[in-house]
């Protein structure tokens, strides 16, 4: 999956419809610039991309009163949805995602009732478990111990380390969403922003507005 369309999609569809530039503020707010390949040319390029595959609809918007350039606005398809769905649940449930795709969606998990965001991390560490006893079954010298492969054996270390990490950070996060926190889907209304009122964001661009 790509964690760019994730991003894109969902920054779009928290606003119903946004431009590229208000799509690339938000994503400059969460920091994605630096943690994934949500740069300006990738966002702009994905915005046209999907609105050509149709998973999204361009509406051109008259310049305002003060002048400039009139500004495409985009707001999801039907289709864009399903993708966007589609891609938030795969990010959540599968065990091997690179960090950008986790990360994309962990921040829009909240787009997802409660319910079906546990039972999705729980089938996570189900399968961050089952990879964990592969490597030990298959990837660990029948007799002894990692270190009789030499400096090989640090990569079984950091697979076994790796799954019992990513399994223990799931599940605070299930037990965070069980005592009921975040407000998910269905639950009420609740704010686009990221970060409390009055904190400035350390990852926005300089310069931006």
């Amino acid at each position: 999956m790509s964690a760019i369309r994730l991003l894109v999609l969902g920054a779009v569809r928290q606003h119903g419809r946004a431009h590229g530039y208000q799509v690339r503020n938000d994503l400059e707010f969460w920091g994605a610039h630096e943690w994934s390949s949500a740069k300006p040319g990738s966002i702009y390029h994905a915005l046209k991309q999907m609105a050509k595959q149709g998973l999204m609809r361009a509406h051109d918007v008259a310049p305002s009163a003060v002048g400039g350039p009139p500004r495409t606005e985009y707001e999801l398809t039907g289709a864009g949805e399903e993708e966007y769905f589609r891609l938030l649940r795969e990010a959540l449930l599968r065990h091997d995602q690179k960090i950008d795709e986790l990360t994309a969606g962990v921040g829009f998990i909240v787009d997802l009732p409660r319910d079906e965001a546990i039972t999705l991390l729980k089938r996570r560490v189900a399968a961050l478990e089952e990879w964990r006893a592969e490597v030990t079954r298959h990837w660990t010298p029948a007799d002894g111990t990692p270190e009789d492969w030499g400096h090989i054996g640090e990569i079984m270390k950091f697979w076994v380390h790796s799954a019992n990490s990513g399994a223990e950070w799931t599940r605070g996060l299930i037990d965070r969403l069980e005592g009921g926190a975040y407000v998910m889907a269905g639950e009420g209304e609740r704010s686009v922003e990221v970060l409390p009122e009055g904190v400035i964001n350390p990852y926005a661009t300089p310069g931006a507005d």
